[in-house]
């Protein structure tokens, strides 16, 4: 193509900029625009001599060839602390896909730096390829990247997460492009996905070494300019194909492009226009903390691009196993398999942590019609982790004749792979305790924990194949934990022993350490029930309610077989207030007892109105008949006194009970009965029963349709419960709550409130008429007044005792009471306001205290009036000596300039609301000479003092005579 003549002064602007772009060594080779895509790799330092603040790196870049033969040899990184490294050299350069025009470059570096902290560091490439279609001119836009680390002891040796699928790939017209960076992290920490749009630094490289101060060797990255994402390119009206999801395609709505905030999974439906496009995501690591949220611990930033072919190529669909779950040393062969829909070759790819070692991946046959590849993996104990592992396969068309059209399919195949169960879990009884033992475990993971559980009576739990852990829903509860190391457990209930006559099952599990966390599968279960039965609490049930002189029994069951203990031997009963407290190991007994048919024991002088009361009860007995033979102590398990708590809702007219124990039976197997007394005297009456939870149960009381509640009635109520141990003779196990009364107050009438308002448009219509506005303001009166509407309920109170007045300054100020007026009174007058500005509410009470609801609030405001005068004399003789409204309503603020009659500023001031003009010129203080007698012209800018803080401006005229 012939290009047209340049005239004179064109080609001298042309050689001048030719010199201007080699004095600054801008030449075309030192700016290529080459860059398509990349992203930073971090780890902490693994030497020998190992620093925790030396972090090494790895960058890999992808440049493209076309239209430059420049590469780039070199980089410089910016760490983030301020320090820069420049010429960083190239390891590597390899050809990626099939048509020669992408490299893959490999930088590696490493950076110590002076402390702990959180550091980004940057990467900044001049320039973008050119030709991008979501952005403008990206061959005048740099290329950014950047990675933020965390350097913190705590973390250990932490690796970055790696983004196994290359930054590069390539798409095709009206076909969904599906793209998965395939990311693995080492450490097992969690990953989330979010998209960016791609970032350029304004000057480059130059520009950030120029910087100083606190911005010195930081880069400030802005989005590339008119940076669109691909789907939304102007112009393009590209719409969605029908796609299997997620996210399912719709057909003909606009297209979509999306990513998986969890899997990374990138969903391009459809493009339309052929090109390069770019695009940034961020991938953030999260690490999992017991206990605690999960802490973020770095952001790595991927710019990756997609080349959109203009072909009629159809990509291949590949297919991969189920996703699995198989026991760490289980072996793992899965067979991969392709098609294309236009007979052609298929080359299969796969990408993940465990690839290309220990895990490999081999193509068996590239097809037509089918292409085949296996992945074998054997996975070890290293490889347990909560997360699956997830392995990314590929497949890519070999169009003939066509690199270029090549188009890709691409599935991941989740594996989990958990800790095998431990084995021979086995129990032995040793005196009141149970001795646990197993096998050595197979995976002996640093970090990793055995946890311990036990249930009473066996389980018919039985774990899947891969299920891990143990479900609530098995009863099963933890009772302690010890290294993966570990053998054996003593289980001695807390210090308390185990109880005689109880079957104890156990199961036991591994939990490994995180961040990669995980578990095995449970182990056996192993059970043991010890000989003979030990005592046990039947009752602690409330014989009287009162705040001195209140009562409870207790009872237990004697220990079996009872010829079997040495003497001496005996009961301690110890009390305690509330209903799981911690009793004292050195507390002195409430009582103990030596006979041991004694079974009862009641416990004067509570205080049961205002407290639960919870019993612990010891049986002790020598070891041996020898005298001086060690003690055995077999501890019950606490009970405590049912208690019951009211609250009533007058507006519903109910009564909502709540009642709570921590008792060592169960009282789920027979329903609470719920007693009430109407009054405070009188028999107590049955009216409802109700099966409770293990430690509560709840009722409302309606009253009845014949029988409602009645407002202003007490009402008296206790529950008595009645449980069962699990094993025989301790059936029935009757316990009452103590008595609680509560009165259903009545509800008083909701006052309506008025408040008189104020007619500002007549007062404004009659501005020129209204008497002078006092010096000092006018004082102002709000009249309220209200009646007794028949809300909330129609049998609301009106037996009012007194009202409560709130009035707050502005609307936006908080009501407070101004006063209390008598409950004949329905009218006040808030008087001598300096503002009419305020809002109101009542409220109405009774004799016993009770107070409705707050009234409707209403509000006032001041009017907006203000006038001055046409003439004043500032002579001295005390009348008319200053220029000041005549009229005027609450002001803020005033400023007022003052003309002469040529337009000359004799006079201003904004420190006076009401302006106070003394005739004087020469400023705010008016201490210059007297203007003279005439006509002068005035604006005044006036602030008024309503709710909106109105803002007017005032002209006009006024005559100065002296």
């Amino acid at each position: 193509m012939k290009l047209p003549l340049l005239n004179r002064a064109a080609r001298l602007g042309l050689v001048l900029l030719v010199l201007v772009l080699a004095y600054f060594g801008l030449t075309p080779a030192a700016q290529a625009t080459h860059l398509r895509a990349g992203d930073i790799q971090a780890k902490t330092d693994t030497t020998a001599a190992r620093n925790p603040r030396r972090i090494f790196f790895k960058m890999v870049i992808y440049e493209s060839n076309v239209n430059t033969s420049v590469s780039q040899t070199d980089a410089t990184i910016f760490f983030g602390d301020g320090t820069v490294a420049q010429k960083i050299p190239r390891a590597s350069r390899t050809p990626v896909g099939c048509d020669g025009t992408t490299f893959r470059l490999v930088f590696y570096f490493d950076h110590t730096y002076p402390a702990v902290g959180q550091y980004t560091v940057h990467f900044i490439g001049e320039f973008r390829s050119t030709g991008v279609r979501n952005m403008t001119a990206s061959n005048q836009q740099t290329f950014y990247i950047n990675s933020r680390i965390t350097i913190d002891p705590a973390l250990g040796i932490n690796q970055s997460p790696i983004l196994n699928a290359p930054a590069f790939d390539r798409a095709s017209r009206n076909q969904v492009f599906l793209h998965n960076p395939a990311a693995s992290d080492a450490d097992g920490d969690s990953l989330s996905y979010e998209l960016l749009p791609s970032q350029y630094v304004p000057n480059g490289v130059e520009g950030v070494l120029a910087q100083t101060g606190n911005d010195k060797n930081t880069p400030k990255p802005l989005p590339c300019i008119n940076f669109v994402f691909p789907n939304a390119v102007a112009g393009v009206n590209a719409v969605q194909v029908p796609y299997v999801g997620p996210p399912v395609g719709v057909p003909g709505v606009p297209a979509i492009f999306d990513q998986n905030p969890l899997t990374g999974q990138i969903v391009w439906n459809a493009p339309l226009d052929a090109g390069d496009y770019n695009f940034a995501f961020k991938v953030r690591e999260w690490r999992r903390v017991p206990g605690a949220r999960a802490r973020l611990i770095g952001e790595y930033i991927r710019d990756m691009q997609v080349t959109v072919g203009n072909n009629n190529n159809i990509r291949p669909t590949i297919t991969v196993p189920t996703d699995l779950c198989v026991i760490a040393g289980t072996p793992v062969t899965g067979l991969i398999t392709a098609t294309d829909p236009d007979n052609q070759q298929v080359i299969l790819s796969a990408y993940g942590g465990v690839l290309p070692r220990p895990a490999t991946f081999v193509q068996n046959t590239t097809g037509p019609p089918t292409a085949r590849g296996t992945f074998t993996w054997s996975p070890d104990c290293s490889n347990i982790q909560s997360e699956p592992h997830q392995i990314l396969f590929k497949a890519e068309d070999r169009p003939a004749n066509n690199c270029g059209a090549s188009l890709i399919d691409e599935r991941v195949w989740r594996i989990t792979v958990v800790g095998p169960p431990p084995q021979n879990l086995r129990v032995a009884p040793s005196g009141n305790t149970a001795q646990l033992s197993w096998d050595s475990y197979a995976c002996q993971n640093p970090g990793a924990q055995i946890l311990i559980f036990r249930k009473e009576n066996p389980s018919s739990f039985t774990p899947g194949t891969c299920e891990t852990g143990i479900p609530a829903s098995a009863g099963y509860t933890q009772i302690g934990s010890v290294s993966v190391g570990s053998r054996t457990f003593v289980d001695d209930r807390n210090g308390l022993g185990l109880e005689r006559g109880k079957n104890y099952c156990y199961r036991i599990y591994v939990q490994f350490a995180r961040p990669a966390g995980g578990a095995s599968i449970a182990s056996n279960e192993a059970c043991l029930t010890l000989v003979g039965r030990s005592p046990r609490l039947t009752n602690v049930t409330v014989d009287r309610t009162d705040a001195v002189n209140g009562q409870i029994t207790v009872r237990w069951t004697r220990p079996a077989p009872l010829g079997s203990f040495n003497a001496p031997f005996g009961y301690r009963l110890y009390r305690a207030i509330g209903q799981n407290p911690t009793f004292s190991p050195t507390a002195v007994p409430l009582r103990t007892i030596t006979n041991l048919n004694d079974t009862v024991f009641v416990d004067t002088g509570l205080n049961t109105t205002d407290n639960a009361y919870s019993y612990k009860l010891e049986f002790f007995s020598n070891t041996l008949p020898t005298p001086n033979s060690p003690v055995s102590v077999e501890t019950a398990e606490p009970a405590s006194s049912v208690r019951v708590n009211t609250t009533a809702d007058p507006l519903a007219n109910t009564i909502s009970l709540n009642w709570t124990y921590n008792v060592p039976w169960d009282n789920t197997r027979y329903p609470a009965t719920i007693y009430r007394r109407d009054g405070l005297t009188g028999a107590f009456v049955p009216i409802a029963k109700v099966t409770g939870t293990a430690t509560n149960g709840t009722y409302l009381d309606r009253g009845t349709t014949a029988k409602p509640l009645v407002k202003g009635n007490t009402y008296c109520y206790y529950i008595k419960t009645k449980g069962a141990y699990a094993i025989a003779p301790n059936d029935s196990l009757i316990n009452l709550s103590q008595e609680r009364c509560v009165a259903l107050a009545p509800v008083l009438c909701t006052p309506v409130l008025t408040l008189k308002p104020t007619n500002c448009d007549s007062l404004a219509s009659r501005l020129f008429e209204l008497p002078a506005t006092p010096v000092n303001g006018q004082v102002y009166t709000n009249y309220l007044s209200w009646t007794l509407s028949a809300q909330p309920v129609a049998d609301c109170s009106r037996d009012v005792a007194s009202y409560i007045i709130y009035y707050a300054p502005t609307a936006n100020d908080s009501l407070r009471v101004l006063t209390t007026v008598p409950g004949s009174q329905t009218t006040y007058a808030h008087q001598n306001l300096a503002s009419a500005e305020g809002c109101y509410a009542v409220r109405a009470v009774d004799a016993a205290g009770t107070r409705s609801l707050l009234s409707n609030k209403e509000c006032k405001d001041n009017c907006l009036l203000f006038l001055l005068p046409n003439i004043f004399t500032p002579n001295g003789d005390g009348k008319n000596d200053t220029f000041r409204p005549k009229v005027f309503s609450p002001i803020r603020r005033t400023k007022v300039q003052i003309f002469n009659r040529w337009g000359v500023k004799v006079y201003e001031s904004d420190k006076d609301p009401l302006i106070n003009w003394s005739g004087s010129g020469s400023g705010e203080s008016g201490s210059g000479s007297k203007v003279s007698e005439g006509m002068y012209f005035y604006q005044a800018e006036v602030e008024f003092g309503d709710a909106n803080r109105t803002k007017r401006t005032f002209k006009g005229w006024v005559q100065v005579n002296r």
